[in-house]
């Protein structure tokens, strides 16, 4: 409930990576979109370890929250594949946020 906002959102991003990618090819430009979990940030440090924890558990596998290093080497890779082009990647263990 109250997500809709955020999920057109979203899905506006998600829906612009593969034309903006086409429109920037011929400038040797790549568009690839990362679609974040919940991942330990600032942010959430704020939160009390009681919420974090549980928000941790709601993630499938690893059943915790991602790590921003994590974050930093699926960049990394995606920068060194010249391939991965138009692409939406989520980063999230499979995590699915309940309404």
């Amino acid at each position: 409930v109250g997500q809709a906002a955020y999920s057109a959102s979203k899905g506006g991003i998600v829906g612009m990576t593969l034309p903006i990618a086409r429109d920037l090819a011929p400038l040797g430009i790549r568009v690839v979109t990362i679609a974040p979990g919940l991942f330990s940030t600032p942010l959430l440090a704020g939160l009390p370890e009681k919420v974090r924890k549980f928000l941790g558990q709601q993630v499938p596998f690893p059943s915790r929250l991602g790590d921003p290093t994590e974050y930093a080497h699926l960049v990394q890779a995606l920068a060194e594949n010249p391939m991965i082009n138009g692409e939406v990647v989520r980063l999230d263990g499979a995590l699915r946020m309940q309404p």
